[in-house]
């Protein structure tokens, strides 16, 4: 565990602006728990102390760095024993157990300013459970299709925008001995992001958060809409043979190889991919394709937090952070390519300047009017989210078995929730 104070760290750091500090002098402690124990993540957090409490030199800043593992088994107890004024945490299903134990504060009023209103918009669901705001966002990053652009050059492809398009895309690849889509699911998750996909753009994002949360049926008519379109591309034969068999990892040699052109994945596939060799003339990013012309799109981008305990004591002062830690100059700052090189959540905020961070920024921030959802494992209650993945990842080896896992799937659902 580790304990500083603002002051202590505040050397080093440009001052910043003083439209914070003349809104309103704050005072008292400010205490923050936070699980960035990684060193890039604990210099940005420090980073952070330091910069808000040179704006505030009245107020002491508290911060103490939990190891990521333990802060997971800890939060519950400092949220109920001896709260902190602010604490991380994560969006949308995750924060279930905390907001119905009445350990978050309800921070919807924040929303509704505008310079948070009208920045983060496209991160608001993500935050809110039964009508209401329980948090910010501070980081996230994409998720879509990274694809092999010079084998769609060989082969006259582009960037497809519709469901046809892609499934013509794909029908073309398949003809020339190419795999569309590389996948590994030996660890279930990559299948949960398929379907997390499909079924988004099949029902939207308000039906898949209501599936996700245990309000809609896994025998629906609009479950079986995403599983057949899912089966579409699985009947073509479109993903590699043997997926069960690799890890995410593992399934990066096909693309890499050419055996396949694209693989729909976390922007964390992008480092490996350019260590195999394959620079931006050869790689590049689309958005998940169109399939309900009738649904918005929303997209998977996991996202980080930070709340304030309804023990908070400091709450007039953690208000203040939590405006801090999501303005557009903060956001910048943290979110640069050499602090956590990810995605700022803030619109107005300056992208680091990667090609795939750019693209994801502007999907997320211009073109995701449907929703984020954080991923099936985390949008899903953790027993639910394993038999689910495992009947993803059975479906796409098995798919005649459809039947049985959804009836499964219904009845964990029912004990589950």
């Amino acid at each position: 565990m580790f304990r500083t104070t603002a002051a202590a760290l505040a050397l080093g750091f440009a001052t910043a602006p003083m439209a914070f500090a003349e809104a309103h002098a704050l005072s008292g402690d400010l205490v923050i728990f936070s699980d960035m124990s990684n060193p890039a993540p604990r210099a940005v957090m420090e980073g952070m102390v330091a910069r808000f409490g040179e704006m505030h030199p009245d107020l002491n800043v508290e911060l103490t760095v939990i190891d990521r593992e333990a802060f997971k088994t800890q939060i519950r107890n400092f949220l109920t024993a001896n709260a902190p004024d602010v604490t991380n945490w994560y969006a949308a299903n995750r924060m279930r157990p905390y907001v119905s134990a009445d350990l978050f504060d309800d921070i919807s009023d924040l929303w509704a300013e505008p310079e948070i209103a009208d920045n983060l918009a496209s991160t608001k669901g993500a935050m809110t459970l039964d009508g209401k705001q329980w948090g910010v966002p501070y980081t996230y990053y994409q998720w879509g299709v990274y694809y092999r652009k010079d084998i769609f050059d060989q082969y006259g492809l582009t960037e497809p925008a519709t469901w046809a398009e892609e499934k013509a895309n794909c029908q073309t690849l398949l003809d020339n001995g190419v795999k569309c889509y590389t996948i590994g699911t030996k660890f279930l998750w990559t299948a949960g992001g398929w379907f997390d996909y499909l079924n988004m753009r099949t029902n939207g994002y308000d039906f898949h958060a209501a599936l996700t949360n245990g309000e809609e049926s896994w025998t629906s008519d609009q479950v079986r809409a995403t599983f057949a379109n899912w089966r579409e591309l699985i009947d073509m034969g479109a993903f590699i043979d043997n997926h069960q068999s690799y890890s995410w990892q593992e399934a990066l040699p096909f693309m890499v190889n050419g055996d396949a052109a694209a693989y729909l994945m976390g922007n964390f596939a992008v480092a490996p991919l350019r260590e195999a060799g394959l620079d931006d003339d050869k790689l590049d990013f689309y958005q998940f394709v169109r399939i309900n012309p009738d649904v918005a799109l929303a997209e998977d981008a996991p996202t980080d937090t930070f709340h304030i305990p309804t023990n908070a004591r400091n709450k007039e002062a953690a208000r203040a952070f939590l405006r801090f830690v999501v303005s557009a100059e903060n956001q910048t700052i943290i979110n640069a390519g050499d602090a956590l090189g990810q995605l700022p959540v803030n619109a107005a905020s300056s992208v680091d300047d990667d090609k795939f961070l750019k693209q994801g920024f502007e999907m997320l921030s211009s073109n995701s009017p449907g929703g984020v959802a954080q991923f099936f494992d985390r949008d899903a209650p953790a027993e639910m989210a394993a038999v689910a993945m495992e009947g993803f990842q059975e479906f796409m080896v098995i798919p005649d078995n459809l039947e049985d896992i959804l009836q499964r799937l219904e009845s964990a659902r029912s004990s589950i929730y």
